[in-house]
């Protein structure tokens, strides 16, 4: 069955939305031409979008939240959060519980170096939950963007922003304008667009090329491992036959949705010679084909097409402000190097950013006192971040090389002790104080490499 012959997924039905204020894009209405001015506009729906804008809203800020789209819209994505995620999530207020719609796992399973898979517990932390959670994007967002509405932001959706605008004076961003003619006034406007982010190409802030970057595809797939309580990683991938054909830097997935759906898919970083050779789709038909025919990925199971998207890694794109403008989630590359986990690190930005404009707004928006608030942001990121996707960026780096691929699956996979440790580095959940000697020996790597 082809990518365009397959059924859309089945899924539980998406959050509903509040009633917002939002203007329909084609409304000639004088009212909706008047610049609408506001304390802070966050441009782009998504989770970092919609979780800055639900902190500034918490905080007492008049914010507007711009979303191209309506709700819900699919995003190519793993759909599944690791504790350091449901941690954020839970800080924002959110019900992560089962009977709201999340589907719980107790950790990951891991296949590769060995028959047999390795099955690896969220670890037991003081600074994290001990559950992770899935939840299809569609649905994910519209919670998200909901939650930011009863929380007192202001959602537009239908407006896809064209342009900054920017005062002649200043040379600061005060505000946007949509495609359908309207305009958006506020002292900080914050980028959460995305990984190209035209807002901040519009202001030029460009990609920096010294940083990783990854590619994801992934297709929803009806079978009984859509109803699993572990995430699924196959750590060895292959473009061929196993064991017989190139082995690739990059791993393949399959996360438990609920309801019978899992969400199975494959990365890759661009630090192998084949990144721009390969094509991902069939790579990932090819990855699939593999699979034994129990676990249900066939095309008789398949529930909808195989999607892609682009990974920004390791703070690829610089200053994470400027002029008026915070870079938030995938618009500032905050994807984590050795995973290609991005939300979670999307929503600490987003709580980072709240804050730095906050205390902006209490200082006085446009004094120099505010503005050092504002720089604080990218302080406060490095310092967050910074050291540990430094070495994600350095790791990305080194499996790029065949043969160091090839001595990490012979001789590190089949290591449950050492796999324990990798673990809780890939997924960056150590307790920042008091921990183990694992936690430890990765809270002093991260400390010592330089900010990325």
């Amino acid at each position: 069955m082809s990518d365009a012959q397959a059924a859309s997924p089945a899924a539980p039905a998406p959050t509903s939305l509040p009633e917002t204020p939002s203007q329909s894009p084609d409304s000639t209405s004088a009212s909706s031409r008047k610049p609408r001015s506001c304390d802070a506009i966050v441009v782009g729906g998504g989770p970092a979008g919609a979780a800055t804008a639900a902190h500034l809203a918490r905080r007492g800020l008049d914010v507007v939240l711009l979303e191209k789209a309506s709700y819900p819209r699919d995003k190519i994505c793993g759909d599944g959060l690791t504790p350091r995620a449901v941690k954020q999530l839970v800080n924002l207020g959110i019900d992560t519980s089962e009977e709201n719609g999340w589907h719980r796992n107790r950790g990951l399973r891991v296949y590769g170096g060995r028959v047999e898979p390795f099955d690896m517990p969220w670890p037991e932390l003081k600074d994290f939950p001990n559950y992770g959670l899935v939840r299809r994007r569609e649905d994910f967002d519209a919670l998200l963007a909901a939650h930011a509405v009863a929380l007192g932001a202001h959602l537009f959706t239908g407006a896809q922003v064209t342009a900054p605008i920017i005062d002649e004076t200043s040379n600061r961003i005060v505000g946007v304008t949509t495609k359908d003619g309207r305009e958006f006034r506020a002292p900080v406007v914050v980028a959460a667009d995305g990984v190209s982010s035209r807002l901040s190409v519009a202001m030029g802030i460009t990609k920096r090329e010294d940083r990783p970057m990854g590619v994801a595809v992934r297709a929803y797939f009806e079978c009984e491992r859509g109803n699993g309580d572990w995430m699924e990683s196959w750590l060895e991938l292959w473009d061929g036959k196993p064991h017989s054909s190139n082995l690739l830097p990059g791993y393949g997935w399959a996360f438990p949705t609920g309801e019978g759906i899992a969400n199975v898919g494959l990365g890759m970083l661009d630090t192998s010679p084949a990144f721009a050779k390969t094509d991902y789709r069939e790579l990932m038909r090819t990855w699939l084909s593999a699979c034994p025919p129990e676990w249900g990925f066939t095309d008789e199971n398949l529930r909808g097409p195989i999607r892609g998207a682009a990974l920004p890694m390791g703070f690829n794109r610089q200053p994470a402000y400027d002029r008026g403008l915070l870079l938030v989630g995938d618009s500032g590359g905050m994807v984590n190097p050795f995973n290609g986990e991005g939300i979670d690190y999307a929503l600490e930005a987003a709580a980072l950013a709240a804050e730095a404009i906050s205390e902006a707004r209490s200082r006085g928006f446009g004094t120099p006192n505010a503005e050092l608030a504002l720089r604080g942001y990218v302080t406060h990121l490095k310092s967050d971040m910074g050291g540990y996707f430094r070495l994600g960026t350095i790791f990305a780096k080194l499996i790029g090389h065949p043969e160091i691929m090839k001595l990490c699956v012979r001789h590190g996979l089949p290591r449950k002790n050492l796999m324990r440790l990798v673990h809780k580095l890939l997924a960056n959940l150590t307790d920042e104080h008091d921990g183990d000697v694992m936690d430890k020996t990765i809270n002093a790597l991260r400390r010592m490499a330089p900010s990325a």
